[in-house]
């Protein structure tokens, strides 16, 4: 087993005294070694089967060449995009261009095509004609069925189809990748891998049929029909096969692979990740994502959570597995002996940092309840919250010598943490575990909007709060809270954006950032934007999709800022709210003409 970066080029294969590898492994992401990164989990996973396995990071899509620079691969060529979907790493929610790409060395831009796993696969198949190739990562598997492309805004057919591959592996892919890079090896056909799809020339036996590629991109109603199948069947134990028609051949999704058990994501974990970027990057500066991740470590995966916009769910799905404590204080012990370890932790969190298991233990017999969430509106009477396990971790990892802090900064479900009736974990977690600001995630503050969010009523958000800041008094802190806030969110109307600029009036709140509603791939909340249905219960939703609403929606959310004022005006007289524009204290802004400066607190 070797402990250094996998093969990059024909000089590395030869210092291995390879002249023959099996897989090439293209991603468009810088090469990262670090578990964070999805590729270098997928090609660790492989080498530990026994493959020989040589990466291709950010390749020139231009032509061939890069593609076969380091030859033919004996088995295929597996195909990832990166740890975001592409055209969410290039464009913004407004759809500018962004200056920045955190995966590429140097944050530099444009080493990452549009719809990468699409053009990676064709220059894959000019390269190795016959040679079979494998989509996975995140932007292959949101992008699985037909689904709406809020960059062309229109239905986009499956990627497996428009990529003109022969397997796509979606979610957390170790299980179903091993077994296809098996399957190739022994010459056994790919169909029936649990968490990938084919094409087919029909549908399985038993399988649940779709609208079809070409319904759904006429008919709205047939796209949220899909949308709602899709999600409801999105259980390792009880989903079943989808087929989807498009044009003369089937989509053939099969189930999801079961999640890793602890044993095997403690497995996983051990890997020989060098935890550094290749050094090919160090004179463009690095890879600035490492950054954030050098020191935290993943202790969980699945969310159980549910909110509509997040696509989480869709991916690692609803079931929350965890490494064990012996792991997770390993890989912190191996960090205290890194170079550059100053002592801190920076995160021990996941997609939720406070789940360390299933919701209750009807799932682990049944499968997740389909189209129900498990937290909102309301926490459902099977749920089973506690922060025993989690809090023991972190107090294990507390006392491990050269740990000054162990922080909690990938955030927290504060509905979840109200409901451990020991409080215990929270007086804990504002002692010891912020680093003077805890990211959670309110959205809004209208509880109508909420739902339609899939987040809780904000009198739960509004108790947390008081509990919080009770706790911080008792401690001595001085400790704040990072609110995530969303704007133009489908069933979020302009009266609803002047009733949470109110509320973050009211208690003193003044965000640096908040998040416009970006339609991406897979979610229930993009199927609500293009539908303008709710897939869950089939009725209406209003839809901001006016570029002027939505500018007055994301400017009342910082309705301090004088270059805002004009809209935050312009939105207070078309909801009828002229009494909030003047200088009475409970004004958001001030007539045309006047002083528009603010005083900072």
């Amino acid at each position: 087993m070797y402990t250094e970066f996998l093969p990059v080029s024909r000089q590395d294969m030869a210092r291995r005294g390879w002249d023959w590898y099996d897989i090439l492994l293209v991603t468009g992401d810088a090469y990262v070694d670090h578990p964070s990164f999805g590729s270098a989990v997928i090609g660790r996973v492989l080498e530990a089967e026994g493959f020989r396995v040589a990466v291709l990071a950010q390749p020139d899509w231009h032509s061939p060449a890069a593609f076969a620079a380091m030859g033919r691969p004996e088995l295929g060529v597996f195909i990832g995009a990166g740890n975001l979907d592409s055209m969410v790493a290039h464009y913004t929610a407004a759809k500018k261009r962004r200056r920045e790409d955190f995966y590429s060395p140097g944050r530099k831009t444009g080493l990452r095509p549009d719809r990468a796993v699409i053009v990676y696969a064709n220059r894959a198949r000019e390269a190795f004609p016959g040679t079979p190739v494998v989509l996975g990562g995140l932007e292959a598997s949101l992008r699985r069925f037909a689904h709406y492309d809020y960059w062309q805004d229109r239905v986009r057919r499956s990627v497996l189809v428009d990529a003109r591959a022969d397997l796509l592996v979606y979610g957390m892919g170790e299980t179903a990748t091993a077994e296809a890079a098996r399957r190739l090896r022994d010459g056994r056909p790919l169909e029936g891998i649990p968490g990938t799809c084919v094409l087919a020339p029909e549908a399985p036996e038993g399988a649940i049929l779709l609208p079809s590629y070409e319904e759904t991109a006429a008919q709205p109603r047939q796209y949220a029909l899909a949308v709602r199948t899709e999600w409801a069947q999105h259980d390792p134990i009880r989903g079943r096969v989808l087929a989807q028609p498009h044009a003369n051949r089937m989509l053939v999704a099969y189930p999801p692979a079961m999640p890793l058990a602890t044993e095997e994501l403690d497995r996983v974990a051990a890997l020989p990740y060098t935890r550094r970027a290749h050094p090919m990057y160090d004179a463009q500066g690095g890879v600035p994502a490492l950054e954030e991740v050098r020191f935290s470590v993943i202790h969980n995966r699945g969310c159980f959570g549910g909110c509509n916009f997040c696509s989480l769910a869709f991916h690692q799905g609803r079931m929350v597995t965890s490494r064990s404590h012996d792991s997770v204080a390993a890989e912190v012990e191996a960090m205290t002996r890194d170079p550059q370890w100053k002592g801190y932790v920076s995160d021990v969190g996941g997609p939720t940092a406070n789940f360390r298991g299933p919701s209750c233990r009807r799932q682990l017999r049944e499968g997740m309840c389909p189209l129900k969430q498990c937290l909102a509106p309301e926490p459902c009477r099977e749920l089973e919250a506690s922060h025993a396990d989690y809090l023991a971790l972190l107090r294990r990892l507390r006392r491990i010598p050269g740990v000054k802090k162990v922080f909690v900064r990938s955030g927290v479900r504060f509905d979840y943490v109200l409901q451990d009736k020991d409080d215990t974990f929270l007086s804990e977690l504002v002692r010891y575990h912020v680093s003077g600001q805890l990211k959670v995630a309110p959205e809004h503050c209208v509880d109508r909007v909420l739902a339609y969010m899939g987040k809780p009523p904000a009198a739960v958000y509004q108790r947390f709060m008081e509990k919080y800041r009770a706790l911080n008094r008792r401690y001595g802190k001085e400790q704040f809270v990072v609110p995530y806030l969303m704007s133009s969110h489908p069933g979020c109307r302009l009266e609803d954006a002047v009733e949470l600029a109110l509320y973050l009036k009211n208690h003193g709140l003044r965000p640096e950032q908040v998040q416009d509603f970006y339609p991406t791939p897979g979610t229930v909340s993009t199927c609500m934007y293009h539908t303008g249905l709710d897939p869950r219960t089939m009725k209406p939703v209003y839809v901001p999709r006016e570029a002027r609403e939505k500018a007055m929606q994301r400017a009342l959310l910082q309705y301090g800022r004088p270059e805002n004022a004009r809209l935050v005006r312009q939105a207070l007289r078309l909801c009828g709210r002229e009494d909030l524009i003047g200088f009475g204290p409970g004004c958001l802004v001030r007539p045309e003409g006047k002083n528009q400066g603010r005083k900072r607190l």
